[in-house]
């Protein structure tokens, strides 16, 4: 699935967000306006890993800021039983807002 964010979406999930004029432009082109990372590798001479960066930093902002209420992005280090229970949860909760885990 390819990351892609409106104009506005991009706007909310910035506002807060403390990162560099270069950060915002290079995750603007690629989240809002679908052009490849690779393109600002040898444009802007960074690595490869600093544009996935950028782009990661403002797509995790939207996802902390898209739950939905009553909802808890959670991360854990379980033993696998655990963690299978969980996943299980994890599915049932997405049929019930309607979309994919």
């Amino acid at each position: 699935m390819k990351k892609r964010l409106t104009e506005a979406q991009f706007q909310a999930c910035i506002k807060d967000l403390e990162v560099g004029k270069q950060t915002i432009e290079i995750a603007r082109a690629v989240l809002v306006d679908g052009k490849p990372q690779a393109g600002f590798v040898s444009a802007l001479g960074l690595t490869r890993g600093a544009v996935s960066q950028a782009v990661q930093r403002v797509w995790a902002a939207f996802e902390h800021s898209n739950l939905p209420q009553g909802y808890e992005r959670v991360t854990a280090i379980l033993p696998e039983h655990q963690a299978y229970t969980v996943k299980k949860w994890a599915e049932e909760a997405a049929k019930k807002r309607g979309s994919k885990a």
